[in-house]
């Protein structure tokens, strides 16, 4: 028999798991709603910002009332990051198939990879930290995916492998969980990376300060400035 924390265990779980596959269901709806050049950028900024205020902060508001307000939040700036990053993603997929020379093709395979953890971490960057300009979010996720990057391999490893897993049984569960998925992979190290930049930044607050009263810990990131 299960014993009444076991149950309230599983039903934390199974929550978890509703609400990743209904955030996934968001996204999808907020890009297609855009044409996905124009709704991808707001739809990944909201969906990173969900997780990250409920990975690192605890809160679970109602996912669809906040996530068209997050979407809409900082729009502009999302929409701005997605097109920079679809561009270059374009122009280096042409590389790898229309080039010459296999170093050439070599070199672009390497560098869809890099693009690759920079769209997994710009719009937790763009979400949670206050760099305020687009150069140093593209420099903020890069310098998280490689100053992490055993938890990034982790977590592409563990989300490749789910993804094969459902690929081979149970197709639909990946139309249902695909994206969010590598987002709440995405959250779990950019709320542990936060977390420590949080931390170091009250840290060294106190020891400036004169007075004996203690900050609360600030809730937003400070990468850098």
């Amino acid at each position: 028999m299960f014993s009444f924390e076991g149950f309230v265990r599983i039903n934390t779980f199974l929550t978890g798991v509703y609400r990743v596959a209904f955030l996934n269901v968001l996204w999808i709806v907020t890009t297609a709603g855009g044409l996905v050049v124009v709704g991808i950028g707001p739809a990944s900024y909201a969906l990173a910002k969900y997780m990250d205020r409920w990975l690192r902060a605890g809160e679970t508001p109602p996912p669809a009332r906040v996530f068209w307000r997050y979407a809409r939040e900082r729009a502009g700036r999302s929409m701005v990051v997605s097109w920079i990053l679809l561009t270059a993603g374009a122009v280096i997929v042409t590389n790898v198939f229309l080039a010459g020379s296999w170093y050439v093709q070599v070199l672009n395979v390497g560098a869809l990879g890099v693009l690759a953890i920079v769209w997994a971490y710009v719009y937790p960057v763009l979400a949670a930290t206050d760099l305020a300009t687009i150069p140093r979010q593209l420099g903020g996720a890069l310098l998280i995916g490689f100053g992490s990057l055993h938890w990034t391999i982790l977590g592409a490893t563990a989300v490749g492998a789910i993804w094969w897993l459902t690929w081979q049984v149970a197709l639909p569960l990946l139309v249902m969980f695909g994206v969010g998925i590598p987002a709440y992979a995405v959250g779990l190290v950019t709320c542990a990376v936060f977390r420590g930049l949080a931390t170091d930044t009250d840290e060294s607050d106190t020891d400036e300060s004169d007075t004996d009263e203690e900050e609360p810990a600030r809730p937003r990131a400070m990468a850098a400035r």
